[in-house]
């Protein structure tokens, strides 16, 4: 279906191709996912199936992309919209309609399809995904899930043969992803359907791939059954990585096959108290004196109430984790906390002051927030400008926020534009904009996305180290497997309400949604990560256990 025959491309400017030598067979009704770290050529993998890259994004393509027979050589990207469907990483952005039905009929009428077979097509679209209900609704009225859905049924009804998702499941909460990679593998199994999935979150798409196909970093690719590339693969899910500490063979790709190998090893972990999850271990004064209270914040737009009479205390030196579906409320008490944002009633207090009563730069001295989209506080020209300006605004010394960032991500250019560093750049520098203010509250609304394990890796060591500092740092975010390795308090927002408020590991591992890979394969003993696990072993191993459930 999908053919790369020694496909080599090259970004102008740039020192070494982005794809080298790539030969790569895609068969029809497969499921492939594509891996590789932050930067590695995903994107430009995916554009080329449909000749995106380089028709549009320019560059030097030798070697030939082929689907279906027809080379993207031949014809530009328009001509393939039969073939191939594409939906990018944010869905509301690419919508160009107001209803739900109107988005499904779009792609169609551009191919000029007759309006018998559009309303037809229209009907089978809203079944197979299980969106009927929503026929009516307006795009932005959606949840995360279902504009993600409506995404995809807005490229299903031109009937292509190729499905192409880059990280389709980055901004969704783990309910309504489960919801969209359903509705993917139906479209591979019932209608045959080749499906290309860029993620980020191997862990939620791995155990539904047929094919793995892995960027290495210089250009190549391996590709192959997903079980065999797991076995030495730097990009590796937690249960893959929890099967080679076990030495299981062969390796678990979900927690259910997880789960039936663990038996023993749940038996040997049975007496060892799991140890500190976070990097470092928990932060000095985790659960000491708040340095911000919230009383009954309530937030409305209009008739639609978006958060309820929340009440919350951030003590000095701990991480909070902010958890719930999509919409339940969590970016709007953030941006009541900070202040920005519509407050309709309630009181907020930080240092004694109510951010949202005093001018904006006292604010920014008593509460930061990174916002989502991290990209819309860069506006200036380079990464020193930024710099800057951040000093400027903050009052603070010369040279202050660039010192923050070359701290929390050493050698970027100063005079590089904002726009194209990297999405784990661009959370350091605004990041590093927002601390030049020195504030004792950090507030950050999903910043993970679009980061690999490794950077998520290294986010999670900095929000620790910013929490040991003394400041209260609040992670709104679906990503249960940052949220074991970095928060010390999970709080669970539900329509607008605080449901649940506790310890990282008393609140997730009972909760089948928010409870990471490790939890679910272990539970119910409170395990959270692998290295918790390793730790352990190693220690039971020192102390002379015997070595059931694999080796140390």
């Amino acid at each position: 279906m999908i053919s790369f025959e020694r496909v080599t491309l090259t970004y102008a400017g740039a020192e070494r191709p982005a794809l080298r030598d790539v030969d790569l067979r895609i068969d029809e009704g497969e499921l492939c996912l594509v891996t590789g770290r932050t930067g590695v050529g995903k994107s430009t993998l995916l554009g080329a199936v449909n000749g995106l890259v380089p028709h549009f994004t320019g560059g030097e393509l030798r070697g030939r992309v082929t689907v279906a027979g027809a080379s993207t050589a031949d014809r530009p990207p328009q001509e393939f919209a039969h073939l191939v469907g594409v939906v990018g990483q944010d869905p509301l952005s690419g919508f160009v309609t107001d209803t739900v039905e109107e988005e499904l009929a779009y792609g169609m009428e551009q191919l000029a399809v007759a309006p018998d077979t559009m309303r037809k097509r229209v009907e089978e679209t809203l079944d197979l995904l299980g969106i009927a209900g929503l026929r009516h609704r307006a795009l932005r009225t959606l949840s995360g899930g279902q504009q993600q859905r409506v995404a995809i049924g807005s490229v299903l009804t031109s009937h292509p043969r190729v499905l192409v998702l880059d990280e389709p499941t980055s901004a969704l909460d783990p309910t309504a992803a489960e919801e969209v990679l359903s509705a993917v593998t139906r479209l591979v199994h019932d209608l045959g359907t080749t499906v290309l999935i860029a993620e980020h979150r191997v862990e939620r798409v791995l155990q539904y791939a047929d094919r793995l196909v892995h960027l290495t970093g210089d250009g190549r690719v391996r590709d192959g059954v997903p079980a065999d590339l797991m076995r030495d693969s730097d990009v590796a899910p937690p249960v893959v990585r929890l099967g080679r500490l076990a030495g299981w063979t062969p390796l678990p790709l979900s927690v259910r096959d997880a789960r039936r190998r663990a038996p023993a090893l749940r038996e040997r972990l049975a007496d060892v108290p799991p140890g500190p999850a976070s990097p470092g271990g928990p932060a000095t004064g985790a659960g000491g004196t708040p340095v911000l209270c919230a009383r009954r914040v309530s937030v409305a737009y209009g008739a639609t109430v978006a958060v309820r009479e929340v009440d919350l205390d951030l003590p000095a030196g701990q991480v909070t984790a902010l958890m719930g579906r999509n919409g339940s409320g969590k970016s709007s008490l953030l941006w009541a906390l900070q202040g920005s944002g519509p407050r309709h009633s309630g009181t907020v207090s930080a240092g004694g002051r109510d951010p949202g009563r005093v001018p904006a730069r006292t604010a920014r001295a008593l509460v930061g927030l990174v916002p989502q989209n991290a990209t819309d506080l860069l506006y200036l020209e380079s990464v020193d400008a930024e710099c800057a300006q951040a000093d400027t605004e903050s009052q603070a010394g010369a040279n202050t926020c660039r010192t923050l960032l070359d701290g929390l991500a050493p050698g970027i250019p100063g005079d590089r534009h904002p726009r194209d560093l990297s999405e784990g750049q661009q959370l350091a520098l605004v990041l590093a904009v927002q601390l030049a203010a020195a504030p004792p509250v950090v507030l950050l609304d999903e910043p993970t996305r679009g980061l690999d394990y490794f950077a998520k890796e290294a986010f999670a060591r900095l929000v620790r180290q910013l929490a040991a500092e003394g400041r209260a740092v609040v992670v709104a975010t679906h990503d249960v497997e940052f949220v074991a390795r970095a928060a010390d308090r999970v709080v669970v927002m539900a329509e607008g309400e605080v449901v649940a408020d506790g310890a990282t590991a008393g609140v997730v591992v009972s909760s089948p949604a928010f409870a990471p890979q490790v939890a679910k394969v272990l539970a119910p003993q409170e395990w959270l990560t692998v290295e918790q696990v390793e730790r352990a072993l190693r220690e039971t191993a020192t102390a002379g256990t015997a070595p059931a459930g694999g080796p140390a």
